[in-house]
């Protein structure tokens, strides 16, 4: 008898599929997109250019006038910068912004910074309460604590000094940095946690070499809310600083000017555009860790 024929199951053959090829915007889109970021970028624009204008030709024509003779330059001037700057004050308070807004950004951080690691990764009586505290203080508004707080800073001669400013901004800004930061860190890998530990690492080296390399996104995302928001106070720093040129804010210093130099638009202008150069300049150099700090804790896996 002849043996039966073997069937080999042959293997399919492959079809190899060409690369998908990149979508293309339509032009469309680009154009609707490029339109929208110019209007978003005109009133900025609009400052910058009435900024170098001298006061005649502020009050004889708009600023758009200049786009129609851009190599006009000659009207253009320095001397708004070095009026405000010097003559009105502006220099000193730059100065006192800068002292105020740096501390006042970097106590709240490193708190949070603490906290956010205990309630992740430490188990200790009253965990959940206290946190449970720490998210009801986020929607307690600061006008509340103002004037109580006030009270306190005057009987222990706090009021006026730099010191009081970094201790009411970093009160106001712990609930946010403590709950951003607890989010992120809780999403952490918990292998690595375990490793250290049995490795032999405390806490404390678990907490500095692990947990705040791995959440720098959030720390600069926080970083970035904070000094914006110390920046651009004007409430905080008038309760607590006053009006005093040697301890004023810059937009203390600028709604002074505003109520005494309302009609010097040219002054205005250049104070104003000093006051947004540095917060354009801090979000321009982190801005690639403020969408990943953003989604901390939002995405699993």
């Amino acid at each position: 008898m002849s043996a039966s024929p073997v069937l080999v199951a042959e293997k399919p053959l492959e079809v190899r599929r060409a690369p998908a090829e990149p979508r293309r915007v339509k032009p469309v889109v680009v154009t609707v997109v490029v339109a929208i970021a110019a209007l978003w970028s005109m009133p900025t624009a609009a400052l910058l250019i009435s900024s170098f204008r001298n006061a005649a030709d502020i009050q004889a024509s708009g600023w758009w006038t200049f786009l129609l003779h851009p190599f006009e330059a000659a009207s253009l001037t320095a001397e708004n910068y070095r009026a405000v700057l010097a003559a009105e004050g502006l220099g000193n308070a730059f100065v006192n912004s800068l002292v105020v807004t740096i501390p006042a950004t970097v106590i709240p951080i490193v708190i949070a910074a603490f906290a956010g690691y205990a309630f992740a990764w430490m188990r200790f009586p009253g965990r959940r309460l206290l946190f449970a505290v720490v998210v009801g203080l986020l929607v307690l508004p600061l006008q509340m604590a103002l004037i109580p707080l006030l009270r306190v800073y005057t009987h222990l001669d706090l009021t006026g000094t730099f010191l009081g400013t970094w201790i009411a901004h970093a009160g106001f800004g712990l609930p946010l940095a403590i709950f951003l930061l607890y989010s992120y860190m809780s999403e952490l890998p918990g292998d690595i946690f375990e490793s250290a530990y049995m490795d032999g690492a405390s806490h404390f080296d678990a907490f500095l070499h692990l947990a705040v390399p791995l959440s720098i996104p959030a720390l600069v995302s926080f970083a970035i809310f904070q000094f914006l928001w110390v920046w651009n106070d004007l409430l905080v720093a008038l309760v607590f600083l006053g009006t005093d040129s040697e301890v004023a804010t810059l937009t203390a210093t600028l709604n002074e000017l505003v109520g005494t130099k309302g009609e010097s638009w040219h002054l205005l202008t250049a104070g104003a555009f000093v006051s947004i150069l540095v917060p354009v300049v801090v979000f321009l150099a982190l801005q690639r860790y403020f969408v990943r700090g953003l989604l901390a804790g939002s995405i699993k896996g």
